[in-house]
């Protein structure tokens, strides 16, 4: 029994990293002012640990992030493109 119950609850443990989701987020950059300012926001988006992919817009000034919520949060996001001079917010 107790084997049982030790087996079961390694088992919780291992799974639970599959329990994490990915989101996708979309932030509004207005600070985005010429064409080579998404390569600056793509760069301090992906240096964010969980970030699987960023699709930065120039025209519409935004970047759409897909990250695993496990690793990382919205608020390290917007922290991150705040940190390189690009303030962002969430677009509803």
């Amino acid at each position: 029994m107790k084997a049982r119950f030790a087996l079961i609850a390694i088992l919780a443990l291992l799974s639970s990293p599959a329990m994490a989701a990915l989101q996708t987020v979309t932030l509004s950059v207005p600070g985005m002012t010429c064409a080579a300012c998404p390569i600056t926001v793509k760069a301090a988006l992906n240096k964010v640990d969980g970030v699987s992919q960023i699709d930065v817009s120039y025209p519409d000034r935004e970047a759409v992030v897909t990250f695993d919520d496990a690793k990382t949060t919205v608020e390290a996001l917007l922290q991150a493109t705040a940190n390189v001079g690009y303030p962002s917010t969430v677009k509803e």
